[in-house]
């Protein structure tokens, strides 16, 4: 792989290529890619969507949007702490090409915002309750009509691949999606393969998968276009992932270890005292002691370890990116990045304390096995009513619930997986509350 074909601002739908010294850097292609993320819809409903506390009313927890966030602010100062380096040992990147270091940071800060704009309502649990309701529950009937793959796409529902989706698919008179660059479509694709064969080897990339059957086309485009490497044979697509994905994964990894426990401690789930004894690890070399002793409350004296903790891991994961640079251009770099920092006991301990305490606390337990009955009773409900319609088969009470699905939702798909897939794109979409309260509608609980 080259950093040239890798920095692609192309877009779907182009028909030549668009060239980094041609571009207006007061509106440049990379950034543009931030905005029209921020402003999406799929975007804004990750204000109301958990990260650690499904449905929590406490203002200090973090929602997907305000982690979104932080991830990409993480991601910008990675990306530009690798550009530097990158422009520096590859000079015709800038010279002749017209890249500059802070263009590395726009990508992956892009990427980053994106990285969680798939994820169903109520956290991980969002996407097994979506996977099970096909492989255990009513949507097992489906099985026999599908292909092996369109039906590891759902019982595997992949946030991921959700988000892929999100970003790059269209509708009439809307082509191509938000139209994001392949660039940060590349840095966003953290596993370039599909959903089966699962977990074909050990590497980071075959961890899960990143797109779904009916993206296949466009994401071998974006892929070939960037001259990802193939990594599979036969009829299986899949590529070693672009260099700028891991600092996307890098600066999500950073953020839920840290700033989950940091949630943890506000919550009065994880102590103080296990507090300064885990993050004290990651900071004592840069700790200013008599700064620490002024601070009074614990949330600022929390919020302090966790600022210098972050500043830490950003600088060794940048170490380590450029230490295996020609290693990730080869394809021949099967692991996270976090994996090889120097505190990864750290951030493992960091983990483990929060599965425990936070992760596995009751209120998170009971909240998402509400979200469980919530996802599945809405998924049976609209695919059944979505079924019937275009069987002509449609009830009186079908064609109500068909009501209480939004107009731009209201599209003919033609194949059961297409029909099937879009019903679990729009309940993924759902913010936690609506879910809930499109829920309480359907079951007759809610208040008139």
């Amino acid at each position: 792989m080259n950093w040239e074909q890798l920095l692609s601002l192309r877009r779907q739908g182009d028909k030549g290529k668009r060239l980094r010294v041609e571009q207006d850097d007061t509106r440049l292609g990379f950034e543009v890619d931030y905005d029209r993320i921020i402003f999406s819809s799929a975007f804004r409903s990750l204000q109301d969507k958990t990260q650690v506390i499904p449905l929590s009313k406490t203002d200090f927890v973090h929602t997907r949007l305000t982690h979104s966030l932080e991830v990409s602010v993480v991601g910008r100062s990675l990306g530009r702490l690798v550009g530097k380096k990158i422009i520096e040992k590859y000079p015709h990147l800038k010279e002749v090409h017209g890249y500059h270091m802070n263009d590395f940071g726009a990508i992956v800060a892009a990427a980053s915002l994106a990285h969680d704009i798939g994820n169903p309502p109520f956290g991980h649990s969002g996407e097994k309750a979506i996977g099970e309701y096909f492989s255990i529950g009513k949507g097992q009937q489906y099985k026999d009509q599908l292909t092996p793959k369109e039906w590891q796409d759902l019982i595997d529902f992949e946030g991921n691949a959700n988000g892929f989706s999100v970003l790059t698919a269209g509708r009439p008179g809307i082509e191509g999606g938000l139209r994001i660059s392949y660039a940060t479509l590349g840095a966003f694709m953290k596993y370039p393969k599909e959903s089966l064969p699962k977990k074909p080897t050990a590497a980071i990339a075959d961890k899960k998968y990143g797109f779904f059957q009916t993206d296949k086309a466009f994401f071998q485009d974006v892929a070939t276009d960037m001259g990802l490497i193939p990594n599979k044979s036969g009829d299986n697509i899949g590529f070693e992932r672009h260099p700028l994905a891991y600092l996307v994964e890098a600066a999500d990894d950073i953020c839920y270890t840290i700033i989950d426990f940091e949630d943890g401690i506000n919550l009065g789930l994880v102590s103080e005292d296990f507090a300064l004894e885990y993050l004290i690890k990651l900071v004592k070399d840069s700790i200013d002691t008599s700064k620490y002793k002024t601070l009074e409350t614990k949330e600022d004296r929390i919020s302090y370890l966790r600022a210098l903790a972050i500043g830490s891991l950003i600088n060794d994961a940048v170490k380590v990116f450029i230490e295996n640079e020609a290693l990730i251009l080869d394809g021949k770099f099967p692991y996270a990045i976090m994996d090889k920092s120097k505190y990864k006991a750290q951030m493992d301990d960091i983990i483990k304390i929060s599965v425990k305490n936070i992760y596995q606390s009751r209120e998170v337990i009971e909240k998402e096995i509400v979200g469980y009955q919530i996802i599945q009773t809405l998924l049976d409900k609209f695919i059944t009513a979505f079924n019937n319609k275009f069987n002509g088969e449609a009830s009186n009470y079908d064609a109500l619930i068909m009501k209480m699905l939004p107009e731009k939702h209201h599209l003919e798909k033609e194949n059961l997986y297409g029909r099937l897939l879009h019903i679990c794109h729009y309940v993924s979409l759902l913010t936690d509350g609506n879910a809930l309260e499109l829920f309480e509608t359907i079951n007759g609980r809610k208040k008139a």
